[in-house]
């Protein structure tokens, strides 16, 4: 199992906020005075959460340790460096302007901490890091669309993509089609959540009504045999985190995980640790899985690697560049 921890890795999906692991978070909140949730960690130094409704608030109660740039420049280091360790080299990470609006911090101090973070985990560990902006479903197209437009107001070329991420069991996709035409627009990558809580409906509304090339997890697509023609003949993605819809209870345990039958029925995918210390896992840890209880051979995790990094919204020169990196 040690060889293939130093496989090329590429993450596509990973929440920026959802990355800080405990320790982590404490000494955030030590640095910036804050007073961080009672019950948010148990005795074994573990966010403490039983179901989605109690993981987004103890996501949320993590994210109230940030209060500047440079505290988004740490966590974004750390994650990007701990993934080279890993064997990753290339990852996108979701960071969320909302999350960092309800605690004082601009957009632009945000992206400024996570731009020079990418810099010098470039320099340090060899690893190339991009971000997508994501909006907040449960907060409205109302506010996705301000974040949107301050997304294309204030461009960088680290900023590769627009997503959304959020309660899937609230509004319609429709309803966020101005916030995702105007990054569309601008030329962006598009990606949102579906097919995670609801079933394949959410995934067809998404793909139908969003200018999306992929999909965060969509393993319920599964569901649907048309979905899965769909998905195939559009060249859509999956985003797919089988630790996450594991500690979700999407599925009860992997014998039932649908990834082996996607990736039979020809569906693009990429495999990823969604917000690992909440679900015990990281982009290492899922490759790991991916060869001990999927079984699947050195050859088609390479292979996953490979569709991951053709489906990420990172500009083409580099792509060529990390795609030559998993040939050598």
């Amino acid at each position: 199992m040690n060889d293939r921890l130093q496989l090329p890795k590429v993450e596509l999906h990973c929440h920026l906020e959802g990355t800080m692991p405990p320790p982590l978070v404490r000494r955030l909140a030590t640095r910036n005075g804050i007073q961080l949730t009672d019950g948010l960690f148990d005795n074994n130094d573990q966010f403490v959460w039983t179901n989605f409704s109690e993981f987004l608030k103890a996501y949320d109660g993590g994210a109230r340790c940030l209060r500047t740039g440079q505290d988004y420049h740490d966590i974004t280091y750390e994650y990007l460096s701990s993934c080279a360790q890993q064997g990753a080299i290339y990852v996108e990470l979701f960071a969320s302007p909302d999350h960092a609006a309800a605690v004082g911090i601009s957009y632009t101090e945000m992206l400024e901490g996570c731009v020079q973070a990418i810099d010098n985990a470039q320099r340090d560990h060899q690893i190339c890091g991009r971000i997508i902006i994501t909006c907040v479903r449960h907060l409205g197209p109302g506010q996705a669309l301000s974040v949107a437009q301050q997304m294309v107001a204030e461009p960088h070329p680290y900023v590769v993509g627009f997503g959304m991420g959020g309660d899937e069991t609230l509004h319609s996709p429709q309803d966020f089609l101005p916030a995702y035409r105007i990054a569309s627009d601008a030329g962006y990558g598009c990606t949102a959540h579906a097919g995670e809580v609801c079933g394949p409906e959410s995934v067809w509304a998404a793909i139908d009504q969003l200018p999306v090339t992929r999909i965060g997890h969509g393993v319920r697509s599964i569901e649907d045999p048309k979905l899965l023609e769909a998905l195939y003949h559009r060249n859509i993605a999956l985003e797919i985190c089988p630790g996450s819809n594991i500690a979700l209870n999407v599925y009860p345990d992997y014998s039932v995980h649908p990834l082996l039958a996607l990736l039979d029925a020809g569906i693009s995918l990429s495999l990823n640790s969604d917000d690992p210390p909440f679900f015990w896992t990281s982009i290492g840890k899922e490759y790991q899985r991916g060869a001990s209880t999927f079984q699947l051979s050195e050859q088609q995790l390479l292979k996953i690697s490979c569709m991951a990094l053709k489906a990420a919204f990172v500009d083409e020169e580099t792509k060529s560049q990390l795609l030559l990196q998993l040939k050598n």
